[in-house]
């Protein structure tokens, strides 16, 4: 009866202010409960809660719709897919996804690919520590063990490539103005049209993002895979 009630309440958290008792069938003292003026008061908390962290885990995203049509659309995400786990960090994994099937965002192409590097920045934000090759190592190997070596990208490395825009230079150029770092204005201005590839790392406290060719993606893609260097070399 407890895992029921938990059940029932859990869906009716996810029904707008108003919309009756959908939200509470299979439990009889539901209907209720959720009547009272009070429940609002979950309901509001927890969806400002999924909004907040939204807008916190896909900034580049905010910045380049504004925040009332974010907000808008985090609403309508996060009642069709609430947090899976008590934190909220990394809420939002399916967020691109929706973007790609979201109607008001149909004129909007770039914004699904906008959110996978903003995605990518938060699972290199929380991926394990890990301590990075040291160059001068593999400096000192011979040539003939260096094409031999296999080497596994850092726990927390995404990386990405994308043919027909310049997905890069938009996420990043709206990711600087929402963290203050660049001026608020036109994020697209003076941005070259074309395909672009990004790797987003955390080697050490902070993460970085450098600028990747096609080449240097079918490098990783390699690595990634369990390939050698001269493989990795060769692709």
């Amino acid at each position: 009866p407890l895992t029921a009630f938990q059940d029932a309440f859990a869906a009716a958290l996810a029904v707008p202010e108003g919309a009756g008792d959908g939200g509470s069938p299979g439990h009889p003292d539901l209907a209720a409960l959720v009547a009272q003026p009070g429940f609002a008061v979950y309901r509001n908390t927890v969806m400002k809660g999924c909004v907040d962290a939204l807008q916190a885990n896909y900034p580049s995203i905010a910045g380049l719709v504004g925040e009332a049509w974010f907000r808008a659309a985090a609403v309508v995400h996060a009642r069709a897919h609430p947090p899976l786990r008590p934190t909220l960090l990394d809420y939002g994994a399916g967020f691109a996804e929706f973007l790609a099937a979201f109607e008001p965002a149909r004129e909007l192409p770039y914004l699904p690919d906008v959110a996978r590097l903003d995605r990518c920045w938060t699972e290199a934000h929380v991926a394990r520590d890990e301590v990075p090759v040291a160059a001068a190592m593999l400096a000192r190997l011979e040539p003939a063990d260096l094409a031999r070596t296999v080497l596994r990208p850092h726990a927390s490395a995404r990386w990405a490539w994308f043919d027909d825009q310049p997905i890069r230079s938009i996420w990043q150029r709206s990711r600087e103005v929402a963290q203050g770092e660049a001026v608020a204005g036109d994020v697209n201005a003076d941005i070259r049209w074309g395909g672009e590839g990004v790797l987003i790392v955390r080697p050490e406290a902070a993460v970085r993002w450098v600028p990747l060719q096609r080449a240097d993606c079918a490098f990783l893609d390699v690595c990634a895979a369990g390939g050698t260097l001269a493989a990795a070399a060769g692709a």
